[in-house]
């Protein structure tokens, strides 16, 4: 006599042969298929955008990072990126944000009258010429790039830093402008670690 399942049952069978199937699909298959496409059409995006120096992985291009020294001040002789709110220290990939700050709330007025300041004294210019993204963090706190106007307004310090010819640095950092996104999307931007390892390059 053969025994039958109760419609419950089979519909239990056939739901976890479902989850079988789609787990194989979509957790084993799809995700290894994807990587392997990944790996051989974009290695360098799919590894990170990682980049290196001398043969070591000093960063990526996709991730901005502080120029500083043991105390956390920020060396004269390298181009400093904008402010970040991601980690204690700014720029950690594990705590990617923002500060979540109005613009009226008065800590974040407080905090840009007084980076305004440090930024304008130590490149040795007028406050007035301070651009925007020197001020504020990005939504990531994450954002590798700066504005033209904020990496030129770093060459002179730079220059002085490092002996060279301002003229010199300053066609670097024209050389390093990348423009918009498919012509139109975003602004125009200077990636600063490939910047400050050209900037290496050319002191040598």
């Amino acid at each position: 006599m053969t025994t039958r399942l109760s419609p419950a049952i089979r519909q239990h069978v056939a739901a976890f042969r479902a989850l079988l199937v789609f787990t194989v699909l979509l957790g084993l298959a799809y995700p290894l298929v994807a990587t392997g496409v990944a790996q051989v059409a974009f290695a360098d995006k799919a590894d990170g955008s990682l980049v290196r120096h001398e043969g070591k992985v000093v960063g990526s291009r996709l991730i901005g990072q502080n120029f500083t020294d043991s105390a956390g001040q920020p060396l004269r002789e390298w181009f400093q990126p904008r402010p970040s709110a991601a980690g204690e220290n700014g720029y950690d990939p594990t705590s990617s944000s923002a500060s979540n700050l109005g613009p009226e709330n008065d800590d974040l007025i407080a905090a840009i009258k007084e980076r305004r300041s440090q930024v304008a004294e130590f490149n040795g210019v007028d406050e007035a010429d301070v651009p925007p993204d020197a001020l504020t963090a990005s939504g990531s706190g994450l954002d590798p790039d700066i504005s033209p106007e904020y990496a030129y307004l770093q060459v002179n310090r730079v220059a002085d830093a490092r002996n060279l010819d301002a003229a010199q640095v300053r066609e670097l950092v024209k050389d390093h402008i990348g423009g918009r996104a498919l012509g139109f999307i975003g602004a125009k931007h200077v990636n600063v670690l490939e910047l400050n390892l050209a900037l290496d390059r050319l002191g040598r």
